[in-house]
């Protein structure tokens, strides 16, 4: 398998490496988690400027039609550059969903819009007391004339703060319950958005949809595979923080192995010391553990295999990976490495909320302890 990028995904990766060293400082981030929105609308033009939020969008609606190696390029340099703006959330997953289930008019008009940055969406699928693994969908969906009224509760939606649009999943009672997208304005009747700020600066909201007038994603004579296309984008979401993650665990990772180096201990460098030497070799093979799943990943999903298991084992990897080098980078650093004002205590909570971002470690690895019976016994 080879993993090597192309000179396209190299310059996508450089472009948006050089971009982010130019303006993400510690404390111009620390600025912007402080500030109402919680990112920047500058920037976001800047990436709508560089082609990034037309990535994965076909030619034909004015994207680049990039695969997901592109993708996870780009994503590993926004870890590394701990950016906040929603390109993951607002661009990535709800593009993946318009395309697979949207009618030729609403490809037509939502996709131009997200690789032009004037129409953020969001998607709302989570409900109280479900998980991303088992996803329990109770919000209703009636028919009223041309159109459709929501009646229900979303939570944990990422930028659903700012959304200009929402995809709602609902199911519809009189077509026996079956699992729908819908189309919500973020300033329609009956929908009250009550904002939040995740344990890493980032923003969401929690939905309470009461006769919220919406409009179906694709036609309800179509065959489309709602689930499917859930799941699908779902794990091209996956893929997405992951490589995010990968390239915060690298800059983490340099982070700490420098100050092992500039930080003396009585009268020499702390990278002097063998045990500290060792944990750090460790660190090292931790990062590239995820490093080669996730490349793995991405060639399999970039092959057209969206497989549930596979993400799993990658986001059970990851997860595992960044847990590990989130307690040594901190210990590493002591006590500074705890303040607000340092960039390792950002990235670590960064990793953190990656971890349980589209299901925690402990969630996926229930998943993949479900699948056992699945495999067949060697027996020696």
């Amino acid at each position: 398998m080879n993993t090597a990028l192309t000179d396209e995904q190299q310059l996508f990766a450089t472009t948006v490496k050089d971009l982010l060293a130019r303006r993400y400082t510690t404390e111009y981030r620390h600025a912007l988690t402080g500030s109402e929105l919680g990112w920047s609308r500058e920037m976001w033009g800047t990436f709508a400027e560089v082609g990034l939020l037309a990535l994965t969008i076909d030619e034909e609606h004015g994207g680049l039609g990039a695969g997901p190696a592109a993708v996870a390029a780009v994503m590993t340099e926004i870890g590394r550059g701990l950016a906040l703006e929603p390109l993951t959330d607002t661009v990535l997953v709800p593009a993946q969903l318009v395309a697979d289930t949207g009618s030729a008019a609403q490809r037509a008009e939502l996709l131009p819009a997200l690789a032009a940055g004037t129409l953020l969406l969001a998607f709302a699928h989570l409900e109280p007391g479900g998980s991303w693994s088992c996803p329990t969908v109770s919000t209703k969906a009636e028919r009223d004339g041309d159109r459709y009224l929501l009646h229900g509760t979303k939570n944990v939606v990422l930028r659903g703060d700012c959304a200009d649009r929402l995809i709602v999943s609902a199911v519809t009672p009189e077509d026996g319950d079956r699992l729908g997208l819908f189309l919500v304005d973020a300033t329609a009747d009956g929908l009250t958005r009550e904002p939040y700020t995740t344990y890493d600066g980032l923003r969401g909201a929690q939905l309470t949809l009461t006769s919220t007038p919406a409009e179906r994603l694709g036609a309800t004579d179509t065959d489309t595979d709602t689930d499917t296309a859930i799941r699908r984008a779902v794990i091209g979401g996956q893929l997405a923080v992951c490589a995010e993650a990968v390239g915060i665990m690298d800059e983490a990772l340099r982070l700490t192995v420098e100050y092992l180096k500039t930080r003396k201990q009585f009268g020499v460098p702390l990278a002097s010391f063998q045990a500290l030497a060792h944990r750090a070799a460790d660190l090292y093979v931790a990062v590239e553990m995820a490093r080669g799943m996730c490349d793995y990943a991405t060639a399999e999903f970039a092959d057209g295999d969206a497989d549930e298991i596979l993400a799993s084992r990658l986001k059970l990897q990851i997860g595992r990976s960044a847990r590990h080098l989130g307690q040594e980078a901190i210990q590493m650093h002591g006590g500074i490495g705890m303040t607000a004002e340092h960039a390792i205590g950002q990235y670590v909570r960064r990793l953190l909320a990656i971890e349980h971002t589209f299901g925690s470690t402990d969630e996926h690895l229930r998943v993949l302890a479900a699948g056992i019976r699945d495999h067949d016994l060697i027996e020696l």
